[in-house]
């Protein structure tokens, strides 16, 4: 993962005009793990109640802007190649249902998605942000917690 610093740190500039540090990427992967994890648990709830085992991806709860995020971070990741690692940050909880194929493909995006729309989020919250600190991670993961 120490090889990807360069590329995250890469990434929130190019997102968000952002500067972050190696530190700053073990609170990122947690986010993403958090958040891809809760998708597919309400995905999980989606397939059920409509008699199957499988999460399809129109299972998950994709919004409109996250769905924007997404196709925002398809085209900074033809520059950065993030997807590979951010497939190994998304959750895959075990349950008793398992993920489609589809799904399992675009977990990455999706993770993408979540980062592009984190980074910004600071800038909303705090516009003149430049180096986020704890107490700025901590508010934008309230603000997701909230929304999500």
């Amino acid at each position: 993962m120490l090889m990807a610093v360069p590329r995250f740190e890469r990434f929130f500039r190019l997102a968000a005009g952002l500067d972050v540090d190696k530190d700053d990427l073990k609170r990122f992967s947690d986010f993403v793990f958090d958040e891809i994890h809760d998708l597919l648990l309400i995905g999980r709830v989606a397939a059920k109640s409509n008699r199957r085992d499988v999460i399809e991806l129109y299972d998950l709860p994709i919004t409109k802007g996250l769905q924007e995020r997404m196709h925002e971070f398809e085209k900074l990741d033809a520059q950065l190649e993030l997807a590979p690692i951010l497939a190994s940050l998304a959750a895959r909880p075990q349950m008793d249902v398992s993920i489609g194929d589809e799904t399992e493909a675009r977990l990455s995006t999706v993770a993408g998605g979540v980062g592009v729309a984190l980074a910004r989020s600071f800038r909303i919250l705090e516009p003149r942000l430049k180096n986020p600190q704890t107490a700025h991670w901590e508010r934008a993961f309230q603000l997701f917690d909230l929304l999500l």
